[in-house]
């Protein structure tokens, strides 16, 4: 059989070679009958390559003479430790070309071999932009005319003085109607000296380095799976950002082993500030891909632009470890995961909220309640039990509904984007103040009270108000957490419909709220608590305590946003204390009208005029400083998918840690888990490149890569591999030093 396919290979060759036409399309075509495994692209292309060796044996009159190629150096004359720019020029007769570093449906790659003195090290080649060349069925990416490969050759430091010899051997295949493969060894000298002298060439290498692609900072951009794979191939949306009206987009992809992006570009949707393009995957074996990487094109103002991306695909998590089944959960893909999974999970991560930090204070206040209720009839007792329950489910109604909000307005939606808004904070601080005062015992009041202590009395109080506030609060308070399982349900949530969003809102309610339903309904289990005395006036002043402790904590989050005004932020908390301390003590309608005055003078003295509370400092100039609080031991940079993409590139694994200052499984679980001194040991063993993702913020590209692997909030703790075509490793929600390790271990090899 591989006789005969040999047979018709040759045949169908030699017919091409009679009819003068393009020699490619004849392998080309015999192949794309066959499955779309790695072993049969390999066999594609050797015996390509094979056909074109001969056709240059057979045809005297079309030698490899139609490219003169030459290398060029931009210096003579070098210091230890510089960067000396080499570049290959390729100059073709008028009709031939040569092929970029994906050459498309046929052909192949110019290849560089170098041979260097010690101390001497050559990084990759940096490609030019080429063309985009459509005959027939076939498309490929070329050079015609002139083209300069550009490499940046490192000299070691330690470099002796005196000359030194380049060396190179180059190999190219120039095609016109034929395909002749060509080659030339080439030497260059260079001296090793006290100053750098430029060659005559370096204008010309300055120019050409000019000419390469730019890196796309100041672009959003990402992948995302339109739908299932039909086979072995996916539709796959291209998406970038724009800043001005652009025209002719396409994306011209990096070559890759394991699958093929093809090179037939379908505009989805171009609008003034956004790109939309459809591109056809085809997996030749493994998983589909978490990331792509290539040049993307476009033209602005008649002016051709390009640029250097890679993009993740969404949905793409790939990277299990085999630590535990919790990192198996967070490694699935979206067309794994169905509602009902999502569902369970929603429930779990809402039972896990119980024990998260931020509600422990709640708790506290629950566990009073049950003492309080201990003696109580059944009924009542059960009716408070759901009465929590409805406070809770009602304020994860009002966050689904405002998650649904902001999606329709064409914004990110997050778990705790409330955080990231001064105004809350400032609120929810003054409201957390006077549940803990009201704690102390420095105000009280009875159903029906004055207005301003309701908030602070209703979630010390066992009635029926007392008991649906309390289940607001806890949600409240549940937001800037995060939990096993829970990660995984809100990112599958925040991608889907109205109706399912509000579904797992709704389920992780019903899991937050479970426990204490279940303990009113078993009035039989409260017998386990002790009795009523006067230890319960202690244990309640006790509480106060925690939720004082909330303050303090949300009154850190304002410093982001206020910066050195912070401080009359607690000035003013001083002002309620007094107010409250006033309309306590006093039985007279005095001490109402007292009490609102010294609220008045606070607000206006203080939180208007000196904190300007209604007006923040702008985003994004306290993550320098928020740098400082990450764990400790790591040389930390900003993320950015370029910073990804470069510290890959020069042969580093990376590890990301989505994090917040808002955050309390950031700063309490994960933080001590990453600073530990064997993980901190692992990284450095390594060589990991550190990078902090502040979403303190929310900042918009931050909330995108987030909802790239399904997460609605952080934390998120990424390991890419030092190899740049294997996908990220995610770890879940609160990751253990193992976990950690080991995903380092996999990154390195």
């Amino acid at each position: 059989m591989q006789i005969y396919l040999l047979h018709i290979l040759l045949t169908s060759g030699c017919e091409q070679l009679r009819a003068r036409r393009h020699l490619c399309r004849c392998h080309r075509n015999i192949f794309k009958h066959f499955p779309p495994f790695r072993i049969y692209t390999f066999v594609q292309r050797t015996l390509f390559l094979f056909l074109a060796a001969l056709v240059g044996a057979f045809t005297p009159s079309t030698q490899a003479a139609h490219t003169r190629a030459s290398l060029l150096l931009s210096a003579v004359a070098a210091k230890p430790g510089d960067t000396v720019l080499a570049g290959v020029r390729l100059q073709m007769d008028p009709g031939w070309h040569t092929y970029w570093k994906n050459p498309g449906d046929s052909g192949g790659p110019t290849k560089i071999e170098w041979q260097l003195p010690p101390g001497i090290t050559a990084g990759e080649i940096q490609w030019p932009v080429p063309e985009k060349l459509t005959l027939e069925e076939l498309t490929t990416y070329i050079f015609h005319d002139a083209v300069i490969l550009l490499v940046p050759l490192t000299l070691a430091a330690d470099l002796k003085p005196g000359p030194l010899e380049i060396k190179a051997k180059v190999s190219w295949l120039e095609c016109e109607k034929l395909c002749v493969p060509g080659n030339a060894s080439f030497s260059a000298p260079l001296q090793i000296a006290a100053d750098t002298k430029a060659s005559a060439e370096a204008g010309l290498l300055e120019t050409a380095r000019g000419k390469l692609p730019k890196s796309a900072n100041d672009f959003s951009l990402h992948g995302e799976w339109e739908k299932p794979a039909t086979g072995d191939s996916r539709p796959l949306i291209l998406e970038w950002s724009t800043t001005t009206p652009v025209s002719e987009p396409d994306f011209f992809p990096d070559a890759y082993d394991a699958f093929e992006v093809q090179s037939t570009t379908a505009l989805v949707s171009d609008s003034a500030d956004k790109v939309r393009l459809r591109k056809v995957v085809k997996k030749l074996e493994g998983d589909w891909p978490t990331v792509i990487s290539g040049v993307l094109i476009q033209k602005s103002g008649g002016e051709r632009q390009s640029f250097t991306a890679t993009l993740p695909i969404a949905g793409s998590l790939g990277g299990k470890t085999n630590s535990a089944a919790s990192l198996q959960a967070a490694s699935e893909t979206p067309g794994t995961r169905s509602l009902w999974q999502m569902l369970l999970y929603a429930f779990i991560g809402g039972l896990i909220l119980n024990i998260m930090p931020c509600v422990l204070p709640v708790i506290a206040l629950k566990i009073l309640g049950f003492v309080n209720q201990a003696k109580a009839s059944p009924r009542h007792v059960r009716k408070l039990g759901l009465l929590y329950a409805a406070g809770v489910l009602v304020s994860f109604l009002v966050l689904a509904a405002l998650v649904i909000g902001i999606k329709a307005a064409g914004h990110r939606a997050g778990w705790g984007i409330q955080f990231s808004n001064p105004y809350f904070i400032v609120s929810l601080t003054v409201l957390v103040t006077l549940i803990a005062l009201n704690l102390f015992g420095v105000f009280e009041v009875v159903l029906g009270g004055r207005a301003m202590s309701v908030a602070g009395e209703a979630a010390a109080r066992g009635g029926a108000s007392g008991a649906f506030f309390n289940g607001v609060l806890a949600t409240v308070l549940a937001t800037p957490c995060t939990a096993p399982f829970l990660g995984a349900s809100l990112g599958f949530a925040f991608a889907q419909p109205a109706p399912i969003v509000v579904a797992i809102f709704l389920t992780i309610g019903a899991g937050l709220a479970t426990p204490y339903v279940l303990l009113s309904w078993q009035p039989a289990w409260l017998k386990f608590l002790p009795k009523p005395g006067v230890w319960m006036e202690r244990f309640k002043v006790g509480m106060g305590f925690p939720m004082l402790l909330t303050a303090v904590w949300l009154l850190s989050l304002a410093e982001p946003f206020y910066g050195g005004r912070t401080m009359w932020l607690a000035v003013f908390l001083v002002f309620v204390a007094l107010a409250a301390w006033v309309f306590g003590f006093s039985s007279s309608v005095r001490g109402p009208v007292a009490a609102l005055i010294i609220l008045g003078a606070g607000y206006f003295l203080v939180l208007e005029g000196q904190l300007r509370w209604r007006e923040p400092v702008k985003a994004g100039t306290a993550t320098r400083k928020f740098i400082a609080t990450v764990p400790k031991g790591y040389d930390w940079e900003p993320w950015s998918n370029e910073a990804v993409a470069k510290a890959r590139a020069s042969g580093h694994p990376v590890l990301v840690d989505f994090t917040a200052n808002w955050c309390p499984t950031c700063n309490a679980v994960v933080k001590p888990v990453l600073q530990s001194e064997s993980v901190r040991a692992k990284a450095k063993e390594v060589g990991a490149v550190a990078l902090l993702a502040d979403h303190s913020l929310t900042p918009p590209e931050i909330s995108d890569e987030l909802n790239r692997y399904e997460r609605a909030g952080v934390p998120l703790v990424l390991v890419f591999p030092r190899d740049p075509k294997l996908p990220a490793i995610v770890l879940p929600e609160t990751p253990t030093p193992g976990m950690v390790i080991e995903a380092l271990e996999k990154a390195g090899k």
